[in-house]
């Protein structure tokens, strides 16, 4: 079921970003390890690919949107799995497991288009 428009899943994006790179620190598991940088490094992927995203709240709109779902996807996937991956399950998993399964879901429940926005415009 298709229910998040694409300009609030663009807010999304950039929320998701924001608190991605923010989290080790603001819920205490800063370890200069894996638990770290996977984050702060998806979340900072998540806002360039954003900005360059094809869509109402995209700058350059370069990438097609469809690919940038694909690649919410693929993050949320490996932030959901990363704690068993890279093996600090025993430290920290439930902020990588709840925001990863957050990214599938916006990502396939996100519309491709928005009926509104390419409707065509009146004529006189």
């Amino acid at each position: 079921m298709k229910i998040i428009p694409r300009k609030i899943h663009g807010v999304l994006d950039y929320l998701v970003g924001a608190l991605l790179i923010a989290a080790p620190w603001v819920l205490g598991f800063a370890d200069n390890g894996p638990a770290t940088y996977l984050p702060v490094t998806l979340g900072s992927l998540t806002i360039l690919y954003s900005l360059l995203t094809n869509y109402e709240m995209g700058v350059l709109r370069v990438i097609p949107f469809p690919a940038h779902l694909v690649m919410d996807f693929a993050s949320g996937l490996l932030l959901a799995s990363s704690p068993w991956i890279f093996g600090f399950e025993d430290r920290v998993w439930i902020p990588h497991l709840v925001v990863g399964l957050v990214e599938i879901g916006s990502s396939i429940m996100t519309r491709y288009s928005d009926p509104v926005l390419h409707a065509r415009p009146r004529t006189a």
